[in-house]
């Protein structure tokens, strides 16, 4: 099935961290009037996840069980769940990511791999760019906010934990663009969502 399309649907992967910020949000996603679709971390789930010992295939599924229950939580704060990848989005949307993920499958399972590469898979899907939300600025190089990472910088940001270890690679080779914005600042987050270019990391070429 042909994706619905929209000029400017834009993903949000809303990281884990910002489970207490969900509700303001979610309200300033709908302020903004764009079409969104938040793919969300999976926050204290995914580390109940972790803390069970779970690996590999196991504890992939049980991680994307977790981003379904973050899931939930935004649908309690206004949005609107979808099931399918291509389902249509009109406002602010959540992705409800077990039944898309057993259906294709994309990724390795691996902790290699996060919230923060389904979302870029998602986008790469949607053909959307994406922001990434997190509780930081961005990624640091030798301790200074990377403004864009190009495919050469990937080396010197290897060790990163603003992002998954495939993050990068994956989102170069899908040619998805993104961004990551601190969450914790609404500023930033209303910045971008009406076309400036805030404080945060960019993929290059820039979305």
């Amino acid at each position: 099935m042909a994706a619905e399309k929209s000029e400017d649907l834009l993903v949000v992967k809303a990281g884990g961290s910002l489970t207490t910020e969900i509700p303001a949000l979610c309200a300033l996603l709908v302020a903004s009037g764009r079409d969104l679709l938040v793919v969300p971390g999976g926050g204290r789930f995914a580390d109940a996840v972790r803390d069970s010992g779970a690996e590999d295939t196991p504890a992939h599924w049980m991680a994307i069980c977790a981003m379904e229950e973050m899931a939930w939580l935004w649908v309690a704060a206004g949005a609107t769940p979808v099931e399918g990848l291509h389902d249509p989005v009109v406002g602010v949307s959540v992705l409800l990511p077990y039944r898309v993920m057993r259906q294709a499958d994309p990724l390795p399972h691996s902790w290699d791999v996060t919230s923060d590469t389904i979302a870029a898979w998602v986008a790469t899907a949607r053909d959307a760019p994406l922001l990434l939300l997190k509780s930081v600025d961005g990624i640091c190089c030798e301790g200074v906010l990377c403004e864009s990472v190009s495919g050469e910088m990937e080396v010197s940001t290897m060790g990163t934990d603003v992002v998954d270890p495939i993050f990068l690679s994956f989102a170069r080779a899908s040619g998805v663009r993104w961004a990551i914005v601190n969450g914790r600042k609404p500023d930033r987050i209303r910045s971008f969502l009406e076309g400036g270019r805030p404080p945060g990391t960019y993929s290059y070429p820039h979305l």
